[in-house]
């Protein structure tokens, strides 16, 4: 497929769009007119003395479609340029194909943290910020409402806090076995047994680097974060040593929150909660992704739904009074029927936080099977649907929202809490509230300055990489105070 830019800049944008109707395709980009591809995305822009004119030509599947539109340009002409060819090329695709994305011509990971600022520049009350939402960018009226929904309760979280808070995330790049659909960096604990003490070791001086910068800007800690992979795939004592360094180098005693990813039931033993526990840890997550046995062997969990139960049980044994469940909709075999049952049995548990994840094919995964053959099988899009219908009807309420590319139909991610028990850090995490660092490999430090300024320092991605070029990545952090110099 080819894709035409023609008088414009936006070919980034451009593409960004047409790879909601096409995840896998291959797309050459053209600067100048050919006709003699018969798969063709033509995008123009024209200045026309006072006038900005647009055009576009979408041909495809045997069909062809075209569009124009034109304005008075204005002090953000080049933004509403390409906002207005992004809907001629979406209109276009979506006469062509048949398809309909949910949330438009938003492409990006962050819907909420858009509608945040839109609402600070115009301040637009909710019903003018859904309508700008499903007129100005054709997102659906389900998702604008979701959108403002998970706005309206982060609200009184991100109100609390300024620049001068912080939040922590550590990196466990190791779990039992490798899902068949992760595209995480994450190893199986036992072919990697051999890099956890080098790991374990530079993480703590890694940690200590970050805790010093922490202290000398005066930063107040927030919430910590400890993810992966799968933190207790660690065993107890390696899991004792990982906390407390983290306790040596930050004040966690003073934390809103402190979460761990306990997220298999079959390495998340009694003891390992315990030391969680001892350590000050007030949230773990528990994921089953799915309670139906079938499914889990086939996506290779390694354990089954009578575990998860179990594992629950223990941990509210142990004295965990906030804990997430993760459920994935779209997984291989799928059905409705089985969703439903895995929704109703996680319920059932009661939960504090209950995460609603689209599965998302990606190239780093083992899952092979395209984008489009899960939509003609697997009913995700009413899956989703259905969650959000079933949990507001029982007092959860979305919290957090997240987008992902490849996922099937375009959907998001979805955070769900009951009142008063949002995951904070999570919040943080999607947006720009205030710095978060980060530990361990793949670890992406977030630095958020006055006037909206964010840089990011990203660690080394693979655990080997991690320890091989350790000291380089120490130097990056720190310099971390130099971002924060008045």
């Amino acid at each position: 497929m080819t894709l035409e830019i023609i008088g414009h800049t936006y070919a980034y944008e451009m593409e960004c769009v047409v790879r909601l109707f096409y995840p896998g395709e291959r797309i050459e980009i053209a600067c100048e007119p050919d006709q003699r591809h018969e798969r063709r995305l033509t995008t123009a822009m024209e200045k026309k003395g006072e006038t900005i004119a647009l055009f576009v030509a979408v041909q495809v599947e045997g069909q062809a479609h075209e569009g124009y539109d034109s304005f008075a340009p204005g002090e953000d002409w080049e933004w509403e340029a390409q906002r207005r060819l992004g809907l001629l090329l979406f209109d276009g695709l979506c006469a062509a194909t048949d398809l309909r994305p949910p949330w438009g011509i938003l492409t990006g990971v962050r819907p909420v943290n858009l509608c945040r600022k839109m609402l600070s520049r115009y301040g637009f009350s909710e019903s003018q910020l859904a309508a700008s939402l499903t007129e100005n960018y054709q997102v659906l009226p389900q998702k604008a409402k979701l959108a403002i929904s998970v706005l309206g309760a982060q609200k009184s979280v991100l109100e609390k806090d300024g620049l001068s808070c912080y939040s922590l995330y550590v990196n466990i790049p190791f779990c039992p076995t490798r899902c068949m659909y992760c595209s995480f960096v994450s190893h199986a604990i036992d072919r990697a047994a051999g890099l956890l003490p080098d790991y374990l070791g530079l993480l703590g001086q890694e940690l200590s680097v970050l805790g010093e910068a922490a202290k000398s800007l005066g930063f107040e800690l927030r919430s910590v974060y400890i993810g992966g992979g799968t933190p207790t795939a660690l065993c107890a004592e390696q899991l004792r040593e990982l906390l407390a360094g983290i306790e040596k180098s930050f004040p966690t005693q003073e934390v809103l929150e402190y979460t761990v990813e306990a997220g298999r039931p079959d390495c998340t033993t009694k003891e390992k909660l315990e030391v969680l526990k001892s350590f000050g840890v007030t949230r773990i997550s528990v994921n089953p992704q799915t309670m139906d046995d079938t499914i889990l062997e086939e996506i290779g969990r390694g354990h089954t739904a009578a575990q998860t139960v179990e594992c629950m049980s223990v941990a509210r044994e142990v004295g965990f009074e906030s804990i997430n469940m993760d459920l994935i909709a779209g997984l291989p075999g799928q059905s409705m029927d089985s969703f439903c049952a895995s929704l109703e049995e996680i319920l059932a548990l009661r939960p504090e936080n209950i995460t609603v994840h689209t599965i998302t094919v990606k190239r780093a995964s083992d899952l092979r099977t395209s984008a489009n053959a899960f939509e003609k099988t697997v009913p995700t899009a009413g899956m989703v649907e259905l969650a959000n219908a079933r949990l507001s009807q029982v007092g959860y309420r979305p919290y957090y929202l997240y987008r992902q590319q490849g996922s099937p139909h375009n959907l998001e991610n979805t955070g769900y809490c009951l009142p008063g028990k949002e995951g904070i850090y999570n919040i943080y995490s999607m947006e720009d509230a205030h710095t978060i660092f980060a530990a361990g490999a793949g670890g992406v430090t977030k630095l958020c300055g006055l006037g909206g300024k964010v840089v990011r320092l990203r660690n080394y991605k693979y655990p080997y990489e991690y320890i091989s070029g350790h000291e380089t990545m120490l130097e990056r952090k720190r310099a971390v105070a130099k971002f924060f110099e008045r």
